[in-house]
């Protein structure tokens, strides 16, 4: 659950509704008290969101009023941020979907291909080996969301699962149907380009779990510590050296790889798809570190070194 940001010294604090500007709540000679409104019960801690400006970020739980720019009486924007639902709830929904869905297009269940392909099986061995690397990826993200992430926020807005899931699922249908249907064919340049984007394709899921790890280890168990990741002894996070994103950066790789190895189009669409998301990602994360730590090493790029 997200808490609300304390307030400490004797001031004035007055509340007012983001988006109509009417006054909820004035707290006169404020000395320690939390911004929180559980007289509501529909304004559970989770999806209140406490700002200096109406349009502006939230304010982070350990704020403390005496270091923000107020004045003797402070004015603070509530807006509601809509019904939320768990960070790793999201998680495990959204990547157990195409799990499932990839293997119901793999054992070709019924009323997908003509009923005479019904649970039968591609006669390519590079169909078994695309739903064996299919299905390695979404298991190592279930795992790695059970077992390895932390989380600096413990949920997000519940509309967003909606929209996420359509993704994830939907590219997932798109990309089984066609690399699991019976007139599907095998890569043009046959076992030497299937087996260069087997190897691409484990190196990198290894790579992102690596960086996953380092990334974990940086933040103490219920902390909410932020440092800058440097590589460490394991040689899959030197490309810290060079990026500040390096999950991104293999995950790219990894699904580089599986377009290689299922010479299939909609898996490089998905690919393309994925890379202008992660690069908007890797933007703002790398903004954010230049932001907060003066001593940001200078070479790194966002996903790409030396690109991008």
């Amino acid at each position: 659950m997200r808490s609300t940001p304390m307030i400490y010294c004797r001031r004035s604090v007055e509340i007012l509704d983001a988006k109509t500007k009417d006054k909820l709540c004035f707290l006169d000679k404020v000395r320690t008290y939390t911004i929180s409104f559980h007289h509501d019960p529909q304004w559970y801690p989770a999806r209140q969101s406490i700002r200096l400006d109406p349009k502006g970020k939230s304010l982070k739980d350990e704020d403390v009023l005496q270091h923000l720019p107020v004045g003797t009486t402070a004015t603070f924007y509530f807006r509601d941020l809509g019904a939320q639902i768990s960070w790793v709830t999201v998680f495990l929904t959204e990547y157990t979907g195409p799990l499932v869905i990839y293997l119901m297009f793999y054992f070709r269940v019924p009323f997908i291909y003509a009923p005479k392909y019904d649970f039968t099986t591609s006669k390519h061995w590079v169909v078994h080996l695309a739903c064996m690397c299919h299905s390695f990826h979404y298991v190592k993200r279930l795992l790695e969301t059970l077992f390895v992430h932390r989380f600096s926020h413990g949920t997000m807005p519940l509309r967003n699962i909606f929209k996420n899931c359509t993704y994830y699922w939907g590219f997932a249908a798109w990309m089984a149907y066609y690399i699991n249907h019976p007139l599907y064919t095998p890569p043009i340049y046959g076992e030497q380009q299937i087996r260069l984007a087997l190897i691409v394709f484990l190196f990198c899921q290894i790579g992102n779990f690596s960086i996953h790890v380092a990334l974990r280890n940086l933040r103490p168990p219920g902390s909410k510590t932020r440092k800058i990741p440097y590589p460490t002894k394991n040689p899959f996070t030197w490309i810290f050296l060079l990026v500040s994103c390096p999950n991104y950066t293999y995950e790219l790789g990894s699904w580089l790889g599986f377009t290689l190895m299922t010479q299939c189009l909609p898996v490089a669409f998905f690919t393309l798809v994925g890379f202008i998301q992660m690069t908007v990602w890797a933007k703002g994360k790398h903004r954010s570190y230049l932001k907060e730590f003066r001593d940001y090493p200078p070479l790194r790029s966002p996903i790409l070194p030396f690109v991008l």
